[in-house]
């Protein structure tokens, strides 16, 4: 299941959230913007490893005992960060991959929208479609 997910932009201001409401929502919440500090540790010690080349997908960022967070960040530092349960061991860690590739593209298709001013929140029913999909195809 996945719990939240969020699109942040480069200065780490949200562009989009999405959650499943439950009552422990603000812990989430919270869960995700200090894993933003995990994601910008992951970037600079991988530009300083590899220079310019580098993997979008993060990975796990910041693991506990009931959920796991996972990381993505495109070439513009735009970041997508995910909150799924830790007992759906079904997913695995392709899968997590081919959902932000997934998102990224629907990302960049709301981005080439001309009327959409880029760092303006997200408010495309496509991409909010594609987000409400996944979160309900992971539970």
């Amino acid at each position: 299941l996945v719990y939240i997910f969020n699109v942040f932009f480069s200065q780490n201001y949200p562009l989009y959230i999405r959650s499943v409401p439950t009552q422990n929502e603000l812990k989430f919440h919270y869960t995700v913007h200090t894993s933003l500090d995990v994601v910008e540790e992951k970037i600079s010690a991988v530009g300083k490893a590899l220079g310019d080349q580098r993997e979008l997908y993060l990975g796990l960022l910041y693991p506990t005992e009931d959920y796991k967070v996972y990381g993505y960040v495109t070439n513009s530092k735009v970041k997508f960060v995910i909150v799924v349960d830790s007992s759906n061991t079904s997913l695995r860690d392709n899968e997590i991959r081919s959902m932000f590739r997934k998102l990224h593209n629907s990302f960049t298709d709301v981005m080439c929208n001309p009327f959409h001013n880029p760092g303006d929140t997200i408010q495309s029913k496509t991409f909010d479609g594609i987000v409400s999909g996944m979160m309900v195809q992971t539970a």
